[in-house]
């Protein structure tokens, strides 16, 4: 008899509890429908002490409401992870038997809430935060690895290189493309070309009218891309063989992409690899030997390299193409006026003997020859940019040097002008 009266009791418990979770489960959905919540918000704690006694129809139920609780007002990021995490858990519960469509269409809702989110969060420049929700997005849809990307593009804007370099390692061994289909149109008014969501919605849009041409177009692949971030963030924290190690399958993911091109010559030059710069340099000019920019970073490099003439006749080579290019015609000045500093060390270290006199002479004749050398490069670089403070006292001074008496009076004129204008 007392073990009857006891196993009533307990089902009697069972009910009553059974009773309260469905009378705070309509308490939740109420509140929610009503858009009250702070008070769904209290309906969702006092229900996640009751969770170990509910069946998973109710939990389906609760986690539901609980996501939509927390997702909130349409102007209201504040909840969006505990959001997703709700669906997430309500898709994984019950099997989605009772809610299952409701959770995918609120799931969705979310996904765009957040996408909106992120997008406010990096046009703020709160980079950080719209990488975490960009990558919280990727981790609630794995297929949509485009997250995953802009996640890794947000961390490095954000400076934040170990989180950027984790989500790029992690495209990479996905061996992600990112090559998407773009199905575009142009429209009548504009003439711009519009790129639509569907295939079906640009047909519609031809078919109204208001657009024309229609066209499919795959984007580029972003896994070059990809490959050239993960170089350039182990360049930034100083493991060069990794930086370099990527760099070489990026190029090999592409390589006639003469931009990426241009990247493993600034690699190559940033870490003074000045033989192997000058050969990626050669490749690219041979692809656009026209270019003089690129003649002059390769007579930087040259020139960073101690090879003074070898700099020189980079800069001609750019400057036959570009004549007014002021940085070659600069930086040409620059290369023939590097012998000076070792001639008048020379100079000073002779002697009063006749010998050493007649070295004196023949070293002096020499450093009038190079000042007139480079008086016209610094004269063009002069033209180019007429403020230039430091060219025009390089030439008086040059002009002095030579007793070029007419000449350094202009320039000391300008040098002065230049000095009252900027309040000196």
């Amino acid at each position: 008899m007392k073990t009857k009266l006891f196993v009533v009791g307990a089902a009697l418990s069972i009910t009553a509890v059974v009773s309260a979770q469905r009378k705070e489960l309509r308490n939740l959905k109420n509140a929610v429908d009503d858009q009250e919540y702070a008070q769904a918000k209290n309906e969702v704690t006092t229900l996640e002490g009751m969770l170990g006694q509910m069946d998973e129809d109710d939990k389906e139920e609760f986690y539901y409401y609980k996501a939509k609780t927390f997702l909130g007002k349409e102007d209201d990021f504040s909840g969006l992870d505990t959001a997703l995490e709700a669906l997430d858990m309500a898709s994984k519960t019950n099997d989605g038997d009772d809610y299952g469509d409701e959770v995918a269409e609120l799931k969705q809702q979310a996904m765009n809430k957040t996408i909106n989110s992120a997008v406010e969060d990096q046009n703020a420049e709160r980079y950080d935060a719209a990488a975490k929700k960009l990558n919280k997005l990727y981790t609630i849809s794995p297929k949509d690895t485009i997250y995953l990307y802009y996640a890794a593009s947000n961390a490095v804007n954000g400076e934040d290189y170990d989180t950027a370099l984790k989500y790029y390692e992690q495209l990479k061994d996905l061996n992600y493309r990112g090559v998407e289909t773009q199905y575009t149109a142009v429209n009548k008014e504009s003439g711009e070309t519009e790129n639509f969501g569907s295939e079906q919605q640009r047909d519609l849009m031809v078919k109204a009218g208001s657009h024309s041409d229609p066209k499919v177009e795959k984007t580029p692949p972003k896994s070059p891309d990809i490959a050239e971030k993960i170089a350039l963030i182990y360049m930034q924290k100083g493991e060069d063989q990794k930086a370099l190690d990527a760099m070489s399958d990026a190029r090999a993911e592409n390589p006639d992409d003469v931009e990426l091109m241009k990247n493993e010559a600034e690699l190559y030059r940033k870490l003074d690899m000045n033989e192997e710069y000058e050969a990626a340099m050669d490749k690219i000019i041979a692809k656009d030997p026209n270019n003089a920019d690129l003649l002059v970073n390769l007579g930087i490099s040259a020139n960073n390299a101690g090879d003074s003439a070898k700099a020189i006749e980079y800069y001609k080579k750019a400057l036959a193409i570009d004549p007014a290019n002021s940085v070659a015609n600069l930086n040409t000045a620059v290369a023939i006026l590097a012998r000076d500093k070792e001639l008048v060390e020379q100079m000073n270290s002779l002697g009063t003997s006749a010998a050493d006199n007649k070295k004196y002479e023949a070293f002096k004749k020499e450093r009038m020859d190079i000042y007139k050398g480079a008086i016209p490069y610094l004269e063009k670089a002069a033209d180019s940019d007429p403020n230039n403070v430091e060219v025009i006292r390089t030439l008086f001074n040059i002009h002095s040097q030579l007793g070029n008496t007419d000449k350094a009076a202009d320039y000391k004129a300008k040098l002065d002008s230049l000095d009252s204008a900027s309040g000196k």
